[in-house]
């Protein structure tokens, strides 16, 4: 598949075409009442979730990197988008032509965290707490505790796809891998321009409490850039 970074070839969000993204063959987790994620959303973003420290792994959990690819691992589209002084957004396809299956916002900037990634590794932790009364998707949870690098960085919380979310989404389909700019003048904030980075990700399932996602890097001889694990504990 091709891959894209520059703006010179998308579609500007404001012209856009009817969004035709297709149903994905398999839903990590069914989809909630965006009321309710907007309540949750309106509460931690003025009292964050105070969590034990930090449980980040450190190893591929015994999965090998073969040919730019995890042995166990589901290749998934992983996009990071948004502007550069506003949070950043994660969201997991299972491919670059599917509805996203998972939307994240991040209590980081989008700027912040292409800094960092442009200056080494990059591991991502979020964790929420483990309630044995409740037999749900790891991934249907709402609310995370947010660590990056093992630093507390606040909370990262589901949510469904706004309509700029879906805009951008389609904007990118043709585009299976890259980073770039959406111009200020195309997006829905004429004063910011709209960063986004586009990678294949491995999706590892370690048990029910604890998945992760590894970003893998195009030549595939290094490590992946950045590592994002998912853990109830």
């Amino acid at each position: 598949m091709a891959s894209q970074n520059n703006t010179s070839t998308l579609t500007p969000l404001k012209s856009r075409q009817p969004i035709s993204l297709q149903q994905p063959s398999n839903k990590i987790g069914s989809s909630k009442s965006c009321k309710v994620f907007r309540f949750l959303h309106s509460i931690f973003r003025s009292f964050p979730i105070i969590m034990p420290a930090c449980r980040i792994p450190t190893s591929l959990h015994g999965n090998k990197l073969h040919d730019n690819h995890i042995h166990g691992g589901i290749r998934m589209t992983g996009t990071l988008f948004g502007y550069r002084k506003a949070r950043v957004n994660l969201a997991i396809q299972e491919n670059s032509r599917c509805l996203p299956v998972l939307v994240l916002e991040l209590a980081i900037s989008t700027g912040k965290l292409l800094q960092d990634m442009g200056l080494g590794l990059v591991r991502i932790a979020l964790e929420c707490e483990k309630r044995p009364s409740e037999k749900i998707n790891i991934l249907e949870e709402p609310i995370w505790t947010l660590y990056c690098n093992g630093k507390k960085s606040g909370y990262g919380v589901k949510k469904e796809p706004t309509d700029e979310d879906l805009m951008v989404m389609q904007t990118l389909h043709p585009i299976s891998m890259g980073a770039g700019i959406i111009p200020a003048e195309a997006t829905e904030n004429p004063n910011s321009e709209l960063a986004y980075m586009r990678a294949h990700f491995e999706r590892v399932v370690n048990s029910r409490d604890s998945e992760t996602y590894y970003m893998m890097n195009p030549d595939g001889n290094s490590d992946p850039e950045l590592s994002i694990f998912f853990v109830r504990i």
